[in-house]
């Protein structure tokens, strides 16, 4: 049972991976803690970002360029269109270098194209620019990846929940800033030309700072360098008794594997309240799951035909095509929300249209975390069965498509229903994207850059395939028939393989 003190203590560390088993939240003094708040603010800076036109191109920027509903629908698809295959590169370059590298530097090199972005003046020059500020929603890969190489199996999931639910609410916070900024520089005299432009400067100056400070503040992994994450595993085996063979451990470098025994049961930070205290190896079990953890959970440099299999896998593909469904429906709705509630609710603002939007974006603090939590809780209370996990998945996949039928054909005209029951449906499609990522630190785990990259790709290719739906059903006017589409989707595909084990079968690790 998790204290409250958890939240701001340092955390224990299980000694053979160096993974924290609570979640000091609040205290970023602590490594861990840092790492976890750069991973949520990280990521939850980058969306902001990533999502800077849509709170301003539906009037604002469509009435100053002069575009037609058609290419402001078609800037909303290609803004998806090159997150996609950054994180998929991503997955590839995590398992390589590390995730705090990849993170920093699609922060610093997104904020090239976000800082070009006032030079748009056309609806050519905004499909280039939203398609390489799409870079930054790429930021999402490393920041998962870093959360699962900082914390144990017991809160992984709770962790992944909790740092991509904060970073997708950056999707509602900019439904605030970006207006919020924009009436600022029009309260000083500027016209809406030279307003909206000028608005991009604050998610610039934030966008730089985060990643030049993620890269001066925080470690690769426990361990300390990229490279050295295999050691304190190898040589915890090797204090504990366990002489067979470990073939993942490899390429340790001279003079570090050595190293004195002290190092094992202290922290890289000499100061304990930094860092945190081992837990005994007794609690982790015997000297078989120490080596199961030692042997295949260090994430190895990939390889071409080590990625295809992977990818092959139909552990990978359940959580390719139930996360499809979950942030595609999530990245997809987000971008019409504010159109939808002004077309049902004509009397309203298309100000107070995006507040009310900002809602769906903002649940996120609250509902992909509750997915992670109640996986982890699944995972406990049955034993660490990852059946457990995996039918939350499904279950949330299930009621998200039902309930988008049901707004589909009730397609409500009074704005309290309608947000009422959107509101309800985004509980489940945001928990079903926590709790995916619950289970997928255990799918694969000495490859978890290649399964987090390909099913965080999965869910923009979503996002792509079901912003086509709202553009082209009936000329992108009628939500409500592509709501209820796309909860038929949704709801096929989760139960496509939810037959499939949660991992394969003689895995080793993840367990």
């Amino acid at each position: 049972m998790m204290k409250l003190s958890s939240l701001w203590a340092a955390p224990e560390i299980n000694p053979v991976n160096r993974k924290a088993r609570t979640i000091p939240i609040f205290n970023v003094w602590n490594v861990y803690g840092r790492v976890f708040f750069f991973s949520w603010f990280g990521f939850m800076v980058a969306f902001w970002a990533w999502y800077t036109f849509p709170p301003l191109i539906t009037h604002v920027i469509k009435a100053n360029l002069h575009l037609t509903p058609a290419e402001v629908a078609n800037s909303n698809i290609v803004s998806l269109v090159a997150t996609l295959f950054i994180r998929y590169v991503a997955g590839l370059l995590c398992d390589h270098f590390g995730p705090r590298h990849v993170f920093a530097g699609i922060l610093l090199v997104g904020a090239i194209p976000l800082g070009l972005a006032p030079l748009v003046h056309d609806a050519t020059s905004l499909y280039v620019s939203r398609f390489f500020i799409g870079i930054l929603g790429g930021s999402f890969v490393p920041c998962l990846v870093w959360c699962t190489g900082f914390f144990d199996k017991n809160v992984v999931g709770s962790a992944n929940a909790i740092a991509g639910g904060w970073g997708n609410a950056g999707g509602g916070i900019t439904y605030f800033i970006m207006p919020a900024v924009f009436d600022s520089f029009k309260g000083r005299g500027y016209s809406d030309g030279p307003a909206w432009r000028l608005t991009f400067i604050v998610p610039l100056i934030v966008i730089i700072a985060t990643g030049i400070s993620m890269i001066l503040l925080c470690p690769d992994t426990p361990t300390g360098k990229w490279s050295e994450r295999h050691l304190v595993a190898e040589q915890t085996v090797q204090l504990d008794g366990v002489t067979r063979p470990v073939d993942s451990i490899t390429d340790t470098p001279a003079g570090i594997a050595a190293g004195q025994n002290s190092s094992i049961s202290k922290s890289s930070d000499s100061d304990m309240e930094k860092k945190g205290k081992d837990v005994a190896l007794s609690e982790l079990g015997a000297q078989e799951e120490v080596l199961d953890i030692t042997k295949g959970e260090v994430i190895q440099k990939p390889t071409l035909a080590g990625a295809l299999a992977i990818l092959a896998s139909p552990q990978t593909i359940f959580h390719l095509i139930t996360y499809l469904c979950s942030f595609g429906g999530e990245l997809a709705i987000n971008s019409i929300l504010s159109a939808y509630y002004l077309k049902n609710s004509p009397h309203i603002s298309p100000a107070y249209a995006a507040n009310v939007a900002a809602i769906f974006g903002f649940l996120n603090f609250v509902t992909r975390p509750l997915g992670g939590f109640i996986s982890d809780y699944l995972y406990r209370v049955t034993g660490k069965n990852l059946w457990a996990k995996k039918i939350w998945i499904v279950v949330c996949g299930v009621i998200t498509g039902a309930l988008l039928i049901l707004i589909g054909q009730l397609d409500p005209h009074r704005l309290p229903v309608l947000v009422g029951l959107i509101s309800l449906m985004a509980i489940f499609l945001e928990a079903g994207n926590g709790s995916n990522f619950g289970l997928i630190p255990h799918v694969h785990p000495q490859a978890n850059g290649i399964v987090s990259g390909s099913t965080g790709a999965a869910g923009n290719l979503g996002g792509v395939v079901f912003s086509i739906i709202f553009r082209f059903t009936d000329s992108g006017t009628n939500y409500a028939k592509a709501l209820w589409i796309i909860g038929v989707i949704t709801i096929a595909l989760n139960l496509a393989l939810c037959w499939v084990s949660p991992i394969p079968r003689g895995q080793i690790g993840g367990r």
